[in-house]
């Protein structure tokens, strides 16, 4: 009895089968390291201590039924995370990945106090 996913019946070279999954092919896509920035709706940090590596998608189209953009790209969903820069890059390298790095903006801290609402203008 055949098992799904084997041929038996073809040999050791009737064995071999081909991905035709986007995330199996030989060609790697770019990949952007950056550090994400702290939400608006929240004064901590914390998520945005961490350097990620992310991919690009690719091969996007607009589905027909709903008109949503979509993608059969599994790997724009992976998301890698590194304690720093250095540590992406090295992953990026060793994998034989493309990829770009965005910095992070510095935050400009605006001192205030709650009398300065109260001053005449």
């Amino acid at each position: 009895m055949a098992q799904p996913g084997s041929a038996p019946g073809l040999g050791p070279g009737g064995r071999v089968f081909e991905s035709h999954r986007p995330d199996h092919l030989n060609t790697m896509q770019k990949a952007k390291i950056y550090k994400p920035t702290k939400t608006p709706m929240q004064s901590g940090t914390r998520n945005s201590k961490n350097w990620l590596l992310e991919f690009d998608t690719a091969n996007k189209g607009i589905d027909p039924l709903m008109g949503w953009e979509s993608s059969k790209d599994t790997m724009s969903e992976v998301k890698l995370e590194f304690t720093s820069k250095e540590q992406a890059i090295y992953y990026a390298k060793k994998n034989d990945i493309n990829y770009y790095i965005i910095e992070p903006q510095q935050r400009k801290m605006i001192k205030k106090s709650y009398t300065d609402n109260f001053l005449k203008k």
